[in-house]
């Protein structure tokens, strides 16, 4: 389970969110001649097929009949992110009076896919922003804002970049800070298979970035 943490700088007491919840809305979802969210089922189908071809295999026998298909609707969650804006999790906030305190969203799992060999990268996403003006956001929706920009093929960097950018540009924060720590099978599976290698990355912006105590704060919260 995703461990929220909302942390004070300030004696760094773990505070609950605000109170005011409203349900979660679902990524918008069309289906249309065989298409969801932008997704092409018959042409992945049609693709799926021609790679079993391809690597020798018989997609007619039984065990392979219905994977093209399978892999068309897979296909459908992996990559939702491209039909949807994931910013639009942060637009519902709350405003706090006067809190301007480090807020830390910590240990939030993620998988996407890494568009240089279509593989896997699985991790972890540590989020913290300081608010200005008491502007801030549900704790769930900084994960699926995360999930969101994880659904398409990916970079890490640039995932790593997406989230950061997000935060900015939706709460007008003084400073985000955005850690990502993945393993990549397109590293461990193939090439050179070092198995348990860890990439991380990181995306600072503002405050966060300028001010070294501040950021030193936010490192120790996150564990790093």
């Amino acid at each position: 389970m995703t461990e929220d943490l909302r942390v004070q700088t300030a004696g760094v007491a773990a505070q609950p969110a605000p109170a005011a919840v409203t349900p979660d809305v679902a990524s918008p979802v069309s289906v249309k001649a065989g298409h969801a969210a932008g997704v092409d089922r018959p042409r992945i189908e049609a693709a799926v097929r021609e790679l079993l071809i391809g690597i020798g295999e018989d997609p007619d026998r039984p065990g392979l009949v219905g994977t093209p298909d399978r892999v068309a609707r897979a296909c459908e969650e992996l990559f939702s992110g491209l039909a949807d804006d994931p910013a639009r999790h942060l637009r519902k906030q709350f405003h706090e009076e006067g809190n301007e305190e480090l807020v830390v969203v910590r240990d939030i799992p993620f998988h996407s896919m890494c568009e240089h060999h279509i593989l896997p990268f699985i991790g972890r996403a540590h989020v913290a922003y300081i608010p200005r003006d008491g502007r801030i956001t549900g704790l769930s929706k900084i994960a699926r804002c995360v999930a969101g920009f994880a659904a398409r093929p990916q970079l890490q960097e640039r995932l790593t970049d997406q989230v950061a950018d997000a935060m900015m540009a939706e709460l007008d924060p003084k400073g985000v800070m955005v850690v990502i720590e993945a393993e990549h099978t397109c590293m461990t599976m193939r090439g050179i298979r070092a198995a348990g290698a860890m990439t991380v990355t990181s995306a600072v912006r503002g405050t966060l970035k300028t001010d070294n105590k501040t950021r030193e704060e936010a490192l120790r919260l996150l564990g790093r």
